[in-house]
């Protein structure tokens, strides 16, 4: 009989101090939720997180260099396109019809081009594998850019300094042999691309059986 008593009064003494203890907790967790609703809820929250977005990392969608280059403005000052008095326009005190013309031809496996007089005669011949690279590396980019400036510096000692580029063919030196010309003090008046567009292709391969 006593151990009934004595464990039906403790689980009365529990229950209450339970039920203080629980109400208090309740009442604590309530003013917590409330006030971080109160935090996650501002309207300028997502709008600060935006901002520092914006300011740590600007999306480029193509159209800055645009603005800040001013393409409208150059056009107008400067003939960037062709019209009916180019050929005879002065560049360096050389007509333009009268401008040495550098050839660049880019294949997949090599890069090759020469420099001819306006009348087409050729200068000079230079490519990639006369300039010591062999095999695989013919293809680089790296070795149509030395090229490029072998060239530029033989043109120059002969005394060609303005030049037109005509470009042809789709290789990885087709860039970096305009690059390496700069690079070699030449002064490019023009850039032509004279590569070939097929409006009949060939026949594909058939498909490989399996």
């Amino acid at each position: 009989m006593l151990k009934t008593i004595l464990r039906s009064l403790k689980i009365s003494v529990l229950d209450q101090k339970s039920s203080q203890l629980l109400t208090g907790i309740l009442q604590s967790s309530n003013n917590l939720i409330c006030t971080r609703l109160l935090h996650i809820t501002s309207s300028l929250s997502g709008i600060d997180q935006r901002r520092k977005r914006e300011g740590v990392m600007k999306k480029d969608d193509g159209s800055e260099g645009e603005f800040t280059i001013g393409i409208d403005n150059i056009a107008k000052r400067q003939r960037l396109f062709p019209d009916m008095n180019t050929p005879n326009t002065l560049f360096n005190g050389i007509p333009y019809k009268e401008i040495p013309i550098v050839n660049i031809k880019c294949s997949p496996n090599n890069t090759m081009m020469c420099l001819t007089d306006y009348k087409g005669t050729l200068k000079m011949f230079k490519s990639c594998g006369t300039e010591g690279f062999k095999h695989a590396r013919k293809a680089t980019n790296i070795a149509a850019q030395a090229t490029a400036i072998s060239l530029s510096t033989k043109a120059l000692d002969q005394g060609y300094k303005t030049i037109r580029v005509r470009v042809r063919g789709l290789g990885p030196g087709r860039m970096s042999a305009i690059k390496g010309l700069q690079m070699g003090g030449m002064d490019i008046v023009s850039i032509t691309d004279n590569t070939r567009v097929s409006w009949c292709p060939l026949r594909p391969r058939k498909a490989k059986r399996l």
